[in-house]
């Protein structure tokens, strides 16, 4: 590239990323993409076709609590009456959720010491704490666990999660395999015409659940396109018509499930048959209930992860595939290069501590309120690195909220308040700095004005478009101009380093107008467009 244009490609990018912003309004818009004649890119129930998820370990088990049956039905080679539900109403999302925690895990004796897998600690939370309140946390009323091995501790954990919504019930022939567990659910499920089925060895990323939870109708999360070595360890699916009708390991197809159901309360009397047979596994039971009653074969979203726990490698790769989704997608340079491969690290270690991420925030704002105060005693390399030890720790509060399935309208709230006074306050700080440095007064207060005023408007106008539900900016591209939160406090810490406190102000001042131009720049065009698609 010719020396002075490396600039512009981040500005390109911006640009053909509000195209396509545009074309996406202007389709949305437009009657005929949402006829029904055009739906050749969607299933029968109307959602976009989808990839897998890449990062997942197999079903597989210890024979007692999360392994899926050989067994084969014979329904398996004609298939089942698919159209069953053809003319029933659309199911409502489940009310109550069933989680399986009833096994005994041999090969992950190192690390449970003989205790139950469900108390394995992963990300600061329990197999079973995790699996429980991810569920509360995706809009789920009541929580049913099944427990039987080493009961006691898995019940008295289960309990205390949230009382009320989440209880414990023991499944006495729990050693005969899940499916024996799961009819301990069945006085719990009378009221319900579905629930939501899963076990508690299965780690889920972020919205890897919801096409079960809005299919509107009976369904197994299914993987279309998972890795060699979780295809050989895995339970694959037979489809028929985008249907599931038998689970066995003895297939050739290429789907294994997700360990993840909506089933009606049918599959409880399928899981007596299947039992009559000497039959005790879930997928025994599922497999019978697909005679009469369909499973939709409903795909990962794109994007979406899930990770069964088995060995102390599978529940290492847990932790990382957790860690990992902590980034977001709006990321800019110095979070996603930066700031974020440290602050996760920090978060998965921290989370196992009984701290809230409230005090986390408070923690951040003192550390950075530190840093202005050095700054303003003139203090550059130690203000800085304080500044920037505070940007740090801002990511983690809400790293360690998503890690502990505890993030909040009120944690968010606290954090905005807070990193808007830490921002005032270094601004201020680098403006009293340069003011003893020599800087003309009323240079260092106009620009302190201009820093603090594009600093709060670039993240005022960001949180105002979310919270309008307008078309998101490209923020990602938008973090190579550096107006950021993390951008803007890298670029302190720096010329404060360099004992350049004007210096930080006007590059302050600069990217944050910058960003707050694109951003409402982009913003606008978009909205033009939907507008004139109307």
């Amino acid at each position: 590239m010719p020396e002075g244009v490396g600039w512009a490609a981040p500005v390109v990018e911006l640009l053909a990323q509000a195209e396509m912003l545009e074309e996406n309004v202007t389709w949305l818009s437009d009657e005929r993409y949402r006829s029904p004649s055009n739906k050749a890119m969607l299933y029968p129930n109307g959602r976009a076709r989808s990839g897998g998820a890449r990062m997942l370990r197999s079903r597989r088990g210890d024979g007692h609590g999360g392994r899926m049956s050989n067994t084969l039905s014979e329904h398996a080679q004609t298939g089942p009456r698919v159209a069953a539900q053809a003319g029933e109403d659309r199911l409502a999302r489940p009310r109550v959720a069933v989680v399986l925690a009833a096994g005994r895990s041999e090969r992950l004796a190192d690390v449970t010491g003989g205790g139950s897998k469900a108390l394995v600690r992963v990300g600061g939370l329990s197999l079973a704490g995790r699996a429980v309140r991810s569920l509360l946390a995706a809009g789920i009323e009541q929580v049913v666990v099944v427990v039987g091995y080493q009961a006691g501790p898995v019940a008295t954990v289960v309990n205390r999660i949230a009382p009320g919504r989440a209880r414990a019930v023991f499944a006495e022939n729990w050693e005969r395999g899940n499916g024996a567990s799961l009819a301990a659910a069945e006085p719990h499920l009378a009221e319900e015409r579905s629930f939501l089925l899963v076990t508690t060895d299965h780690v889920f990323g972020e919205g890897a659940l919801e096409p079960l939870l809005s299919s509107g109708s009976y369904g197994v999360l299914v993987d279309h396109a998972p890795d060699p070595k979780a295809w050989a360890e895995g339970t694959r699916v037979r489809l028929h018509e985008e249907h599931a009708i038998a689970f066995s390991k003895e297939f050739e197809d290429p789907s294994i499930d997700c360990g993840a159901f909506l089933l009606p309360v049918a599959i409880f009397e399928a899981q007596r048959r299947a039992a009559a047979r000497g039959d005790d596994s879930l997928a025994g039971a599922v497999t019978e209930l697909a005679r009469t009653d369909p499973l939709e074969a409903l795909p990962l979203p794109q994007g979406a992860w899930w990770q069964d726990v088995d060995t102390p490698a599978d529940l290492r790769r847990a932790a990382e595939r957790l860690r990992r989704s902590l980034t977001k997608d709006a990321d800019g340079p110095v979070a996603h290069y930066l700031n974020r491969p440290i602050s996760t690290r920090l978060s998965m270690a921290l989370a196992h501590l009984p701290l809230h991420p409230d005090v986390v925030s408070l923690v951040a704002f003192l550390v950075t309120l530190a840093g202005a105060w050095s700054l303003a005693m003139g203090a550059g390399v130690g203000g800085g690195l304080l500044v920037h030890s505070g940007s740090l720790l801002d990511g983690v509060d809400g790293e360690i909220a998503r890690l502990q399935v505890r993030a909040s309208p009120a944690g968010a709230l606290l954090d905005g308040v807070l990193d808007r006074l830490a921002d005032a306050c270094v601004i201020g700080a680098l403006a009293l700095w340069a003011i003893e440095a020599g800087t003309d007064p009323s240079v260092a207060v106009a620009l302190a004005v201009a820093a603090t005023t594009g600093a709060m408007l670039s993240m005022a106008t960001k949180d105002r478009i979310t919270a309008l539900g307008l078309p998101p900016a490209p923020e990602r591209s938008i973090g190579f101009v550096f107006g950021g939160r993390d951008a803007r406090l890298l670029i302190v810490t720096v010329f404060a380093i360099l004992g350049r406190p004007s210096v930080a102000l006007a590059s302050v001042a600069i990217t944050s107008g910058a960003s707050l131009a694109i951003r409402l720049y982009l913003t606008r065009r978009v909205l033009r467009a939907q507008i004139g698609g109307r």
